[in-house]
């Protein structure tokens, strides 16, 4: 499974040749250029399906446009098709291991969270980081309100789980948990379902 290509291609092809790896499908924790910008000609190589939330598609469609705006660099590539969308709750088998997809917007509408229970694992895209931020929430289509809802989701996880963060280094829950908890207030929730959002989302700057 690959996760979040927004790396070149060609290097991202060339490291999963060295090691031996044949990946069956790519996932993006959310849209953002940065995230997504291989998946179309990864889709083309291994001839796989591509998975993401049906609430980002906005930013896929923008993703080159974005990818200009931001670096000044156009990637001239169309963006990808979605063979599926990702669902609260939902399960992605690989092998011997069942990721759930818990859906953790706020940084942007569909961005969504895949924990391994088993391996003790979760991909949590851009939600939070190893030096104790969280998300950006300052786009047109963010809420901060969902992004801190959604990190309380992912504090209910084990303490010995590691986050694989969109950016930086890997990260135990434990290490960033007793922060969270303390510097700033989490409202609580129970359940976050596919619920409406209360702001809708405009185009990505």
């Amino acid at each position: 499974m690959i996760v979040d290509p927004g790396d070149d291609a060609e290097y991202i092809i060339k490291k999963i040749t060295e090691i031996g790896a044949k990946p069956r499908l790519i996932v993006a924790t959310h849209a953002h250029f940065d995230h997504v910008m291989a998946v179309f000609e990864l889709k083309l190589t291994y001839k796989i399906p591509f998975y993401m939330h049906h609430r980002d598609e906005f930013l896929l469609k923008n993703a080159r446009s974005s990818s200009l705006y931001f670096t000044g660099v156009d990637p001239l590539i169309d963006p990808p098709k979605i063979d599926m969308y990702f669902k609260n709750g939902s399960v992605i088998k690989q092998g011997e291991n069942t990721f759930r997809i818990v859906w953790t917007p706020g940084h942007t509408p569909g961005s969504c969270t895949l924990y391994c229970q088993k391996e003790k694992l979760a991909f949590v895209g851009d939600l939070l980081f190893a030096d104790s931020t969280k998300g950006r929430y300052d786009f047109s289509y963010s809420d901060e309100k969902l992004l801190d809802k959604s990190i309380r989701i992912i504090m209910k996880f084990p303490g010995d789980t590691t986050l694989y963060s969109g950016h930086g280094n890997k990260f135990l829950l434990k290490a960033v948990k007793k922060y969270f908890k303390t510097n700033f207030r989490i409202p609580r929730v129970s359940v976050l379902g596919d619920d409406p959002l209360r702001r809708s989302c405009s185009e990505a700057r």
